[in-house]
């Protein structure tokens, strides 16, 4: 199976990953351009250059494809840009007929503009260092009331009421592609939610001309990876916390129990009632009463008790925190003998929906597998006990700055622990692809 792939931009979580589980199946071949085309932190991608890979792949049997970075160059720079709709047309147009020409199933995903609750511009335009909460709560209130007051200068709305604006009519435009066939599946993702906000009224309007929202942004490509994989596996979920499955997480709008089943049936899956019945079992580390957050030293309660292995196929979400894992869990986990016989893996990145859509897409992948690489399943799960759990809830945390040599010492500590469960000697370098601490790439 030939499967085409264009990531949101080059971080490891977006362009190593899917290469990764796509090489769990020796029998897929996965298209994806080179690295150097796709946009960065402070940088767009070379439209120019990811159109003529797009347009020059070989016979494609699906196509994933991250519109924001043909679009806009990137998901960063959909926030940031100033072409005017009139020029995003032409990219539009273009982009349009090369699909029609391509004869493959288009799995399609495009943001629905966020809008962040801090005064942080790292990813945002330069006014949201001062004017990010107040645009935040002027957004939450004029949605929730029908009008808002604030202070911030009215130059500054405007400009920020433009660009959503933009890509709200940019979003009807892959609406109306939508009912023309052009896609196989077209999401619309709605990324840091709260209750009430513009980007939460978007979302209501493309959903009332027929558009498919999803709460969550970096892994839906991954979810539609897994729904290029036409087979419907039954999961079964089991929560950690049942009595406490309808909370709802953090820059999410929907529950916990809510983004599980969003989740599965997104990555073509069916929720199953039966635990006798499943393919595979997915165990929920659900939080009490609130989710945790290690870097903003958000505390909540630590998993408690033993975790028993199932007796079938089964894979681990640890959403107990916000990117990271909960280390009480990761140490009753790692008590267990882990056979890779049964075991589709574990996964505690950054939200919820994060964690669950790249989960899930692993392991359908490693199920479906007609030619199962162990090497890649193994590197897979390597990345995600070193990043989610030795890095991102322990390490990080002691680290002032991005400092190569001194995250490689302390993360010395953790390797042979991830060696042991996982019966597999590691080998692994360390990079900062971004220069900040927010994401490190595990390079095996």
């Amino acid at each position: 199976m030939n499967i085409a792939f264009l990531p949101i931009d080059n971080r490891p979580v977006c362009y190593t990953m899917p290469k990764i589980i796509a090489g769990i199946d020796n029998d897929i071949e996965l298209f994806i351009p080179d690295r150097e085309f796709l946009g960065d932190l402070n940088n767009i991608a070379k439209t120019d250059k990811l159109f003529d890979w797009l347009e020059n792949l070989p016979n494609q049997d699906a196509i994933i494809i991250s519109l924001d970075t043909l679009i806009y160059g990137g998901l960063i720079p959909s926030r940031r840009g100033k072409e005017t709709l009139s020029e995003l047309k032409i990219r539009l147009e273009k982009l349009k007929k090369i699909l029609k020409n391509k004869h493959a199933k288009v799995y399609a995903f495009s943001s629905i503009m966020r809008i962040s609750n801090n005064n942080y511009n790292e990813e945002e335009k330069e006014y949201w260092a001062q004017y990010g909460k107040k645009i935040f709560e002027y957004s939450y209130n004029l949605d929730k009331n029908g009008e808002a007051q604030t202070d911030v200068p009215s130059e500054i709305i405007e400009d920020y009421l433009n660009t959503r604006k933009r890509n709200f009519e940019v979003n009807k435009i892959y609406l109306e592609w939508q009912k023309e066939g052009l896609f196989e599946t077209m999401v619309f993702s709605k990324d840091d939610c709260a209750q009430f906000g513009l980007n939460v009224k978007e979302a209501k309007e493309l959903e009332a001309f027929g558009g498919y929202t999803k709460t969550g942004a970096d892994e839906i490509p991954l979810s539609l990876l897994s729904r290029a994989i036409n087979k419907k596996l039954k999961i079964y979920p089991v929560f950690s916390e049942p009595e406490y499955k309808n909370l709802i997480s953090n820059y999410e709008d929907v529950s916990v129990e809510n983004s599980v089943k969003g989740q599965i049936e997104l990555a073509g899956c069916e929720i199953s009632t039966n635990e006798n019945d499943a393919d595979l079992i997915l165990y929920v580390n659900n939080f009490i009463d609130h989710q945790g957050e290690i870097v903003m030293k958000t505390d909540t309660k630590n998993f408690y008790g033993e975790f028993k292995i199932p007796q079938k196929p089964y894979m681990i979400a640890d959403v107990r925190f916000v990117n990271g894992a909960d280390n009480a869990f990761v140490k009753a986990l790692f008590k267990n003998n882990i056979d890779d016989k049964n075991f589709y893996g574990y996964s505690a990145w950054n939200t919820t929906a994060n964690t669950l859509g790249s989960l899930i897409c692993g392991a359908k992948f490693k199920y479906c597998a007609k030619n199962y690489n162990k090497e890649n399943f193994n590197k897979l799960q390597v990345t995600r006990f070193l990043d989610d759990w030795a890095y991102q809830a322990n390490v990080r945390q002691m680290l002032l700055k991005p400092d190569i040599n001194e995250l490689t010492l302390l993360m010395k500590e953790f390797e042979p622990m991830v060696e042991n469960i996982l019966n597999s000697k590691i080998d692994v370098k360390y990079s900062y692809p971004w220069n900040r601490l927010f994401e490190v790439e595990i390079w095996i």
